[in-house]
């Protein structure tokens, strides 16, 4: 055998394995799990995040935690269940490969609960700050929170909106007072 020999059939094994991925991702279909966003460039695991609300994440991850075209969350509260939908977003993505999680949360300036999560969630794609609505899930960055707006927040820079409460959860939860602890999961 030559080094001819074993050169080709290696060449033609990457070649083939190139062209492979290459056709995976070739789906301009924004709704598509190719990998591919809209734009055209290829995303890892932590998509980027669209400025439209009805955009939702076409990773691996995100997929195992749909229901219909949606990523959900579930949020408990001593008696009270909660459900949330994500955005389509690199820091959704990653607040979902934490969970599920206890987050010990303190009431903060009478319209949001707020506590640390594990680990920081990714920024990419995301403004310099939101001003979240009344119902809206979030994330506050410089202090690595997560937080769920029962009252009305204005603009500020760190606030990154990661999804909407489904339903009257935000007069639910503006009827819990104090502290609180609540446990995230996928659902």
């Amino acid at each position: 055998m030559t080094i001819t020999t074993l050169v080709r059939p290696t060449t033609a094994a990457l070649g083939l394995a190139v062209s492979m991925s290459l056709g995976a991702c070739g789906s301009d279909d924004p709704g598509s799990d190719s990998g591919q966003t809209s734009s055209g460039s290829t995303s890892s695991p932590s998509p980027t995040r669209n400025p439209s609300r009805g955009d939702r994440a076409t990773t691996p991850d995100a997929t195992q935690t749909r229901k219909g075209d949606t990523m959900q969350i579930g949020i408990t509260i001593s008696d009270q269940r909660f459900t949330a939908n994500l955005d389509d977003s690199a820091a959704a993505v990653d607040l979902l490969a934490q969970l599920p999680v206890t987050v010990d949360m303190v009431d903060h300036g009478g319209v949001e609960k707020t506590g640390p999560l594990l680990g920081s969630l990714s920024l990419e794609g995301q403004p310099e700050g939101a001003d979240p609505e009344v119902g809206d899930l979030g994330y506050y960055a410089p202090s690595n929170d997560l937080v769920l707006y029962y009252g009305d927040q204005s603009y500020f820079p760190g606030i990154v909106v990661l999804g909407r409460l489904d339903g009257d959860a935000a007069e639910r939860l503006a009827a819990l007072n104090g502290a609180v602890t609540a446990t995230i999961q996928a659902r």
